[in-house]
């Protein structure tokens, strides 16, 4: 498995941590982890990270790295994530990623161009406030001006991405790519995709069942003495499902019961959105673990998948050489 990275998928609550610890100690490997929460500290709870012991038993990395109150994004996972992955490659060992933060996932996947980023703050303040004046639009017709075929695209209702692209015309002086341009597939390592998925019913009983664990270990003293050491409610940080509700229950807003509801409501939405965006993957290999008696043998089976899916990459690869 020379230059090829295995990644587990799947929607919040399938396994995700329990299948990729066991993968990597099967097949020689160290974790990277694609989680938007987990990788900051002192977001243990809510975030559901992989215990003392688990994370013991197989060297993670990109968990519990990051300060909770300065800003994190794409970028900046994908620079981190692909100098670890080098570090394991090194090492000789296989890197595992597992995560159900999407965008992470894409920044392995493919050559996402992070290059343009632009922090036009005034510019970007006067574009909101002339569409507060005069409509999302007024807007639209400015684009068609800049960027035809990015007008094109773009609804004219849509003023996040019609902003969006008027600052990538102001910054770079050049169109916006499209949506599915960006996505080129990445030469840089051989990809093994394995998506974890259950039964409905059977999902939206762990999510449920894992909301009251995380409520019942201490979720609500985790998040007030994040705010106690200073952390605004408006930190990306505390944006992540569990944090924002129990803040919002700390600040009075709703009750500890409504908290929890609420908590596992947008658990259950988030991973309808989560199998939504994995299931684009042309690649992936769908287990779903309900159909399983034991867990066993679903791993048997992931794991006979991979060996032959490695032997493709390799066989390909000599090809190539």
């Amino acid at each position: 498995m020379k230059n090829t990275i295995v990644i587990i998928v799947g929607p919040t609550a399938v396994g995700k941590t329990e299948y990729a610890i066991a993968v990597a100690k099967a097949i020689g490997g160290e974790i990277v982890s694609a989680d938007s929460m987990q990788i900051y500290r002192h977001l243990d709870i809510g975030s559901a990270k992989p215990t003392k012991d688990e994370m013991g038993s197989v060297r993670h990395w990109l968990v519990d790295e990051i300060d909770p109150a300065k800003p994190f994004s794409a970028a900046e996972y994908q620079k981190l994530a692909k100098q670890h992955i080098s570090g394991i490659f090194k090492r000789g060992k296989v890197p595992v990623i597992s995560g159900g933060t999407g965008l992470y996932v894409n920044s392995l996947i493919y050559d996402m161009d992070f290059t343009v980023q632009p922090a036009q703050d005034d510019l970007r303040i006067t574009l909101e406030r002339e569409a507060e004046a005069h409509g999302s639009v007024s807007l639209h017709e400015k684009l068609k001006m800049l960027d035809p075929d990015a007008a094109e695209r773009i609804h004219p209702n849509n003023l996040k991405k019609i902003i969006r692209a008027i600052e990538i015309y102001h910054v770079s002086g050049k169109s916006a790519k499209s949506f599915e341009l960006s996505f080129k597939p990445t030469t840089d390592y051989g990809i093994i995709i394995v998506g974890l998925t259950r039964d409905r019913a059977e999902l939206y009983a762990r999510i449920n069942k894992r909301a009251d664990i995380l409520f019942d270990r201490g979720l609500v003293e985790e998040v007030r003495r994040l705010l106690a050491m200073g952390l605004a409610e408006s930190a990306i940080s505390m944006q992540g499902i569990g944090y924002k509700e129990v803040a919002r229950y700390l600040s009075g807003q709703c009750s500890l019961q409504d908290a929890v509801d609420i908590v596992k409501q947008n658990s259950r939405n988030y991973a309808k959105r989560q199998m939504t965006w994995f299931k684009r993957y042309n690649d992936v290999k769908w287990f779903n673990l309900s159909e399983y008696s034991h867990e066993e043998d679903a791993l048997r089976e992931v794991l006979e998948w991979i060996e032959q899916k490695s032997d493709i990459i390799t066989n390909q690869t000599n090809r190539t050489i």
